[in-house]
């Protein structure tokens, strides 16, 4: 049975529009929350280079302890005309709007844990809790988030899995830009003046194998605009793609044979390239030997539910910590269709998730 106070959290979290770059409102609501139980909080700058309006957020129980728990704040997308709507079984929008049980669930079982220990006064380890910006979008908060250097274990409060299962490897993400530089001219008078940047593009990925690469490898190009109007050869045309892999050198692989097909495509058709590439998560694997993993094998077995350990081909906060070199996985907290209207949560679910955070930091 789900906790009143649980899902009162959760609702009031649920109430503020928060997406990405746009926290400053859940912040607060953190912050007063953690003030209330005579916890002080730390705000970074994580967000001044992106003009965003809150940083990451951080509190130690403690003196920080030698792990993390950590939720975003961000949604996908706003919430500002959401109605929550409790169900017999689950809590769900209207189906105006997404619920944003992504990722506020994960911040309510973080809260509610907290708020547990403290008005109860039960004893619990020392630990870390950290709040982060922008995960929807690039991961911007948790790659600049600062922990302690004892922080040596992460536990990411996020998956769409239902609690059970975690996240103890992901695939990697690597993105490109591409831009085909061609030269105008008039399409009907003198086509033969121009170099079609369109043309030259089209030549490049109709000789590139994109979708499922092998059972661990993907690549895919997912915008192209180029062109200005019906009667002029296209001057430049833009491409955005991205490769993702459980392992680096596949991705590094992948991106550079579209570099060089895209190359070889300007050169036939006398274009120009300006071609970049960046990692947006690198991959993880956290060994089953490790105290995170066992820590967390651990805790979901004592709350009755069957461990799971998941692969997964998205990125999350996890990947950000694990680039840091704390070993973390990303548990499910059961968020189901997360970024849509029809997302809901299981009332079961919600309380599951607290229940695996309370195990994490019970002595």
């Amino acid at each position: 049975m789900l906790d009143k106070r649980l899902q009162d959290i959760f609702l009031e979290l649920v109430q503020i529009d928060g997406s990405s770059g746009e926290e400053k409102g859940v912040k607060e609501y953190i912050q007063a929350f953690l003030s209330e139980l005579g916890l002080k909080s730390s705000e970074d700058q994580a967000h001044q280079s992106v003009n965003g309006n809150s940083g990451n957020l951080t509190c130690r129980i403690g003196d920080g302890g030698e792990f993390v728990l950590l939720s975003h704040m961000d949604t996908a997308r706003p919430t500002k005309e959401l109605k929550a709507i409790v169900h017999e079984d689950r809590i769900s929008s209207s189906g105006n709007t997404i619920l944003g049980a992504d990722n506020r669930a994960g911040i309510a079982a973080i809260l509610y844990t907290i708020e547990k220990i403290r008005k109860q006064q039960l004893s619990s380890k020392n630990f870390t809790v950290a709040f982060t910006i922008r995960e929807e979008v690039d991961l911007h908060g948790s790659q600049h988030l600062q922990l302690d250097d004892r922080v040596r274990m992460g536990f990411v409060l996020d998956s769409s899995y239902r609690p059970g299962k975690f996240i103890y490897q992901t695939f990697g993400a690597q993105g490109f830009e591409i831009r085909v530089i061609g030269k105008p001219a008039h399409s009907g008078i003198s086509p033969e003046k121009g170099v079609s940047s369109i043309h030259a593009a089209a030549s490049a990925i109709a000789a590139l194998k994109l979708g499922r690469i092998d059972e661990e490898t993907t690549a895919n190009i997912g915008t192209i605009k180029g062109g200005s109007a019906v009667n002029v050869i296209p001057a430049e045309t833009f491409l955005i793609g991205e490769s993702r892999s459980l392992k680096p050198e596949k991705v590094e692989k992948v991106v550079a044979n579209v570099r060089a097909e895209f190359e070889k495509a300007c050169k036939d058709f006398g274009a120009q390239l300006e071609f970049m590439s960046e990692w947006h998560f690198k991959p993880y694997h956290v060994a089953k030997e490790s105290a995170t993993y066992r820590k967390v094998y651990d805790a979901i077995s004592k709350v009755g539910l069957q461990p799971e350990p998941v692969i997964s081909a998205g990125g999350s906060d996890a990947n950000s910590l694990n680039a840091k070199g704390i070993p973390s996985v990303n548990i499910g907290i059961g968020a189901q269709n997360p970024h849509a209207d029809e997302e809901f949560i299981l009332l079961e679910d919600l309380q599951k998730t607290a229940d695996i955070a309370y195990e994490l930091v019970k002595t």
